[in-house]
C-alpha cells in the first residue's frame, strides 16, 4: 500500500485517532512505511526544488508533519527551533515556499516571532502557524499568515502546501 493511500485513509479518521491518543504511534508507523518507499525513485530534490520548513520542537509531531508534507512535490526540511529555521532560510530563503511552524518552540524565539521575521525578510514565503491554543487576544499574525489549530488535519496542511507550491505570496511593496 502506498504512503499516499495510507494518508488518505488516515485523514478520513484523524479526529477519532486524536481522541484516542494514537498520533504518536501513527507517526512511527508512517516513518516505517515512508522508509520502505524511499527505495523508489526520488522526486525532484535538486537546486530547483521548492522547500517546506516544518518548525516544531516536539519530535513526533514534527515527524508526522514532515511525513504528511513529503506527499507534495516539495523538499521537506524539519527544524527543532526557530533559530535552526532561520539558518536554513539564510542559506536557501529564495527556495522556501512554505514554513509550517508551531507557536510554542524551545529556544529564544517562538513561532510568532519567527513568522514576523520571515514576513519581513522573505515576504514571498507562505506562513502557516499552528498551536494547541489560540493566539492570545491582541496578538496578530503577520499579514497573509494562516493559523491552523492543533490537532491539525493532514488535508488542511496539504491544502496550504499546494497553495504555496502553486501560487507564492506576492512581494510586499
Amino acid at each position: 500500500m502506498k504512503l499516499d493511500q495510507i494518508g488518505q485513509a488516515l485523514a478520513s479518521c484523524y479526529d477519532n485517532l486524536v481522541a484516542e491518543g494514537i498520533p504518536d504511534h501513527l507517526a512511527a508507523l508512517v516513518r516505517r512505511v515512508d522508509h520502505a518507499e524511499r527505495t523508489m525513485p526520488a522526486k525532484a530534490d535538486g537546486p530547483e526544488a521548492r522547500i517546506v520548513l516544518v518548525v516544531e520542537d516536539e519530535r513526533n509531531t514534527r515527524e508526522l508533519a514532515e511525513s504528511v508534507l513529503e506527499e507534495t512535490e516539495m523538499r521537506v526540511i524539519g527544524c527543532d527551533s526557530a533559530e535552526r529555521a532561520l539558518s536554513v532560510l539564510q542559506e536557501r530563503g529564495g527556495d522556501v515556499a512554505l514554513v509550517f511552524a508551531d507557536i510554542r518552540l524551545a529556544g529564544a524565539m517562538d513561532g510568532l516571532q519567527l513568522a514576523r521575521a520571515i514576513a519581513t525578510l522573505w515576504p514571498r514565503t507562505r506562513l502557516v502557524v499552528t498551536s494547541g491554543v489560540e493566539p492570545e487576544p491582541g496578538v496578530a499574525l503577520p499579514e497573509g499568515a494562516v493559523f491552523i489549530p492543533k490537532p491539525w488535519r493532514a488535508f488542511d496542511v496539504l491544502v496550504e502546501a499546494e497553495r504555496a507550491a502553486r501560487d507564492p505570496s506576492p512581494p510586499v511593496s
